[in-house]
């Protein structure tokens, strides 16, 4: 029994282990829980600040889609509602809804928080400073290849789904599912 206990203990050192510093958050999610960003180090992910209210709004619509589209070969895509530019909604109930209601969003959304300047989360900090990029507008994305072993700034009128964004992350993603034989 001890050496069960004892190889937990190191398993779990280990996969703790395993998490980039980059990815080593737990943010809370919009509609309560939390995401923890370590889950998802050996995927890309696309980080994208968002707003309800915002001329870039309809990206949600091409983020959804990747997120259908890439989703189950890896590709994860999280987006964290800012008010850092005064176009979002004020309770989480109504940003969810909005996303739901307007875009069918599916994919984790964290908490409304800052995502520049000195009150920044401490995840966009740390993506400001992997990049040397803050966003200076809504719907600015971040790639985070697995591992974090890159991070791509990408600017707010780069479409989620423009080639050079899927080409981006698309060598990272598993192979498609084998076309199903007749």
């Amino acid at each position: 029994m001890r050496i069960l206990s004892v190889a937990l203990v190191l398993a779990s050192q280990m996969a703790a282990a395993a998490c980039p510093a980059l990815l080593d958050y737990k943010v809370p999610g919009l509609m309560g829980g939390e995401i923890n960003l370590c889950q998802y180090a050996d995927r890309p992910v696309l980080v994208v600040n968002t707003a309800s209210h915002c001329g870039f709004t309809p990206q949600f619509t091409q983020l959804e889609s990747l997120y259908k589209q890439y989703g189950p070969r890896g590709l994860v895509v999280v987006g964290f509602p800012s008010n850092d530019f005064f176009q979002e909604l004020d309770k989480p109930a109504e940003i969810g809804q909005f996303c739901q209601a307007n875009y069918g969003v599916t994919f984790p959304m964290a908490s409304k928080g800052h995502v520049r300047g000195s009150d920044a989360q401490p995840f966009f900090k740390a993506l400001i400073a992997a990049t040397d990029d803050a966003p200076s507008w809504n719907f600015h994305k971040y790639l985070i290849l697995p591992g974090a072993s890159k991070v791509v700034s990408i600017a707010t009128r780069t479409k989620p789904d423009a080639s050079e964004v899927v080409d981006a992350f698309l060598p990272y993603l598993q192979p498609p599912a084998a076309a199903a034989q007749p």
